[in-house]
């Protein structure tokens, strides 16, 4: 029985493949405030802009290449059963051939019905047109989550942490609620590995292994410890 090790992955992994956050200093997510193109009373509001915005952040994944943090992070399947929860709406990890993904808050290369967000189809190209319909009729929306929605997978990413042998955190700044509570369900007595540039207070843990280094070369440092002790 491979050890069950938990990762999950912020917007600090994907910077380095250089697909932007929304936490820029200016408050701004490619020039525009988020609460203009990332909450449901935008899309009431103008949801050709939504739209639009979301095909241009897509255009920019599906043009990004999984770095060396997504590529290691597949590699430790050979040695460990890895759970892989993500707060990123990219399919990085996917194209870096993990094989076992929660994310938290959609992806971005798959579009959701505007009346049942369980209604879920795989986007053809990088664009969703408006006028193109889900099945019941209603308009097609990028499936991600936003601000004021519900997070659907967060109970089961919960239920994946509470069973981690070892816990690893990449690239967040455990700003973002419900995602940063997560680390709450991993059991006391389990090694959690923290690796950001800017670790945030983390005191309160035990078990905590820091390491405050960008998400490739942190990636590679807990790799290396990992397999040794395995």
């Amino acid at each position: 029985m491979k050890q069950r090790l938990v990762v999950l992955t912020g917007a600090g992994i994907s910077a380095e493949s250089g697909i932007k956050t929304f936490r820029d200093t200016d408050g701004l997510w490619e020039g525009y405030n988020v609460m203009d193109v990332a909450t449901p009373e935008a899309w009431d509001r103008n949801p050709a802009l939504v739209q639009e915005f979301y095909n241009e952040r897509r255009k920019q994944v599906l043009s990004a290449k999984p770095n060396e943090a997504h590529l290691m992070l597949a590699e430790l399947e050979e040695h460990f059963d890895v759970q892989i929860i993500t707060q990123n709406i990219d399919d990085l990890h996917e194209r870096a051939g993990s094989t076992n993904i929660t994310h938290l808050h959609g992806i971005i290369t798959f579009s959701q019905s505007d009346k049942n967000a369980a209604l879920l189809y795989p986007i053809k190209g990088e664009e969703i047109k408006m006028g193109e319909l889900c099945e019941l009729g209603s308009q097609l929306r990028p499936h991600v989550v936003w601000f004021g929605e519900a997070v659907p997978m967060i109970e089961t990413a919960a239920a994946i942490c509470e069973e981690a042998n070892l816990f690893m955190l990449v690239g967040t700044s455990l700003a973002v609620y419900p995602a940063a509570g997560l680390i709450d369900f991993v059991p006391r007595e389990v090694s959690k590995y923290i690796v950001d540039l800017k670790i945030p207070s983390v005191n309160h843990y035990q078990n905590v292994i820091k390491i405050e280094k960008s998400a490739t070369a942190g990636v590679k440092e807990v790799a290396k410890i990992l397999i040794k002790n395995a």
